[in-house]
């Protein structure tokens, strides 16, 4: 894109705007129906605006060798914020992006076109499907990033998913998704849940108010089956321009409490945000 005009389309899932950053001269924020999906700055692919953005860059930075290429999937595709980060701070990474909405894939490539040579797959699919399809052993990250206007989806909170998304990962692979909750964290909770079945290990790293219930917010939820690095996670998350916690151990069992994994039967979506949680203007 080489004129910072704002361009507005309709596509399969919504009406999505790309609007420049007037005070960065080829970046760009995504929204769809309003909502904030993604922020990418052609320049500087390092530069990651939103705070989850940001702690799902510190997982990342964490995994295998400084620098070593990956294969990642990436479930929602937004701007490709993520992906363009790991090809630039991760050379060589073979990554596949699952996005079910095909016209905000063509928006995006047509403004906003990824570096020649970057290893990003694009697949316009539905991520459940797409996973329930792919080979085991496939991946060492799976990024979760996926929402239906402001809602995870339903198919994407069972614990028959988080089966699916570990079948697909390698033995030392991890998990990240970035999902959305406020107090009492029913969500939040379930989803936890789900995992812990799967995953010996589990992180969640949110802001303080987020996890004292005080506001509506992101929370970025980390598994694996073997250790993770928390003390450097949380090093790089409090220094963070709006500092997070991370939880884990003790202090997440106590907060998942008495919750239960969730069957597909009776997955439900993340609850709708209230009114100017994520809204932009």
């Amino acid at each position: 894109m080489t004129d910072s005009i704002p361009v507005a389309r309709a596509t399969d899932s919504g009406f999505a705007k790309l609007m420049p950053d007037v005070d960065r001269a080829r970046a760009w924020l995504l929204t769809v129906d309003g909502a904030p999906q993604s922020y990418v700055d052609l320049d500087e692919p390092t530069h990651l605006e939103f705070e989850y953005a940001r702690r799902l860059g510190h997982v990342l930075d964490g995994v295998g060798e400084p620098g070593r290429a990956l294969d990642v999937v990436h479930l929602g595709g937004g701007a490709l914020t993520l992906p363009r980060y790991l090809a630039a701070t991760r050379p060589g990474s073979r990554q596949d992006v699952v996005e079910f909405d095909r016209g905000l894939l063509e928006l995006v490539a047509e403004h906003l076109p990824l570096p020649h040579g970057a290893g990003i797959a694009l697949h316009a699919a539905d991520a459940r499907a797409w996973l329930e399809n792919a080979p085991a052993d496939r991946a060492d990250v799976l990024v979760a990033d996926v929402f239906g206007g402001s809602r995870v989806p339903a198919h994407l909170t069972s614990l028959e998913y988080a089966r699916e998304a570990a079948r697909v990962l390698r033995s030392d692979g991890v998990y990240l998704a970035n999902l959305a909750d406020g107090a009492p964290f029913a969500f939040l909770r379930s989803q936890l849940a789900n995992f812990a079945e799967v995953f010996e290990e589990l992180v969640l790293i949110a802001e303080p108010g987020v996890l004292r219930g005080r506001r509506f917010g992101n929370a970025v939820l980390v598994a694996a089956r073997r250790p993770l690095d928390t003390a450097a996670l949380a090093r790089r998350t409090a220094a963070d321009a709006f500092p997070a916690r991370v939880e884990h151990g003790e202090g997440l069992r106590g907060f998942i409490g008495a919750a239960r994994p969730v069957r597909d039967e009776d997955a439900v979506p993340s609850p709708e945000p209230p009114d100017g949680a994520f809204g932009v203007g």
